[in-house]
């Protein structure tokens, strides 16, 4: 294909979003993403307790995985919303999948991360199949994780804590840098200080139990969004999606739909 200066576009192109959704445990994540148009759940772990939503089998495989990504890109049907839950409970089926291609006991058996790097082009095939599901069948894509706390060692600053996703470090830099929002689902929470014995003082922490999404990094915790949403958003399906224009903004076919 040639490419000259009459090939150059402008203007942004209007595309189904690419969503990690990483939380604390039992905030809600599941429930968030069922709330997003027509969705279907692939699960690698049994979480969705009492929602009544469309979902496959209880993947148990990487291969099932893939069956169930290959019938979404190739057959036909009404699903908008593609959700894989979760993303941590999907790392070791990725690993025993390596580890069976190359006749290793474990992923950290092969020397000089070789475990690791071959399971970085595993997650690779499953970025660029996302990718094709969402381009081809127009879906919206939803990856939620649980988080895990991480020594995050900063080169500005002294090393502190933070909230990360409990994936291997390569893979977690991997589904941030495919996301379009990486979202972190939260309490708020507060801290109080009260004078104990002996001129010690006590932290107590608050909290109301208001669920939050933040959509911008702090030191506390990863996020990234490429929308221009505020800081933080209530845990809100409709409230959310206000916010991103693909579902926010009525195609075509929407407006038919409305008609």
């Amino acid at each position: 294909m040639a490419v000259d200066l009459s090939s150059v576009m402008t203007g942004a192109v209007n595309q189904p979003p690419r969503i990690v959704l990483q939380g604390v445990q039992g905030i809600g994540k599941s429930t968030l993403a069922a709330a997003a148009p027509s969705p279907i759940f692939i699960q690698t772990e049994d979480g969705l307790g009492m929602l009544e939503v469309p979902h496959f089998p209880l993947a148990e495989t990487y291969q099932d995985v893939v069956d169930a990504m290959t019938s979404l890109a190739t057959q036909d049907h009404d699903y908008q919303t593609l959700v894989l839950d979760s993303l941590d409970w999907l790392e070791p089926l990725i690993h025993r999948h390596v580890c069976a291609q190359h006749n290793w006991s474990t992923i950290s058996e092969a020397s000089f991360g070789k475990g690791y790097t071959a399971a970085g082009e595993i997650w690779s095939e499953f970025i660029e199949a996302l990718n094709y599901i969402r381009a081809t069948k127009k879906m919206t894509v939803i990856l939620t994780a649980h988080v895990q706390i991480k020594r995050h060692d900063n080169p500005a600053t002294d090393p502190y804590d933070r909230y990360t996703i409990k994936l291997h470090r390569d893979a977690g830099n991997k589904m941030v840098e495919y996301a379009d929002c990486v979202l972190f689902a939260n309490y708020r929470i507060s801290t109080t200080h009260t004078e104990g014995g002996f001129n010690q003082k006590k932290t107590r922490a608050i909290g109301s139990g208001e669920r939050i999404l933040f959509t911008e990094e702090r030191p506390s915790h990863i996020a990234k969004n490429r929308f221009n949403m505020p800081p933080e958003l209530p845990l809100d399906w409709e409230t959310l999606a206000s916010h991103i224009p693909y579902l926010s903004t009525p195609t075509p076919t929407k407006l038919k739909e409305i008609a």
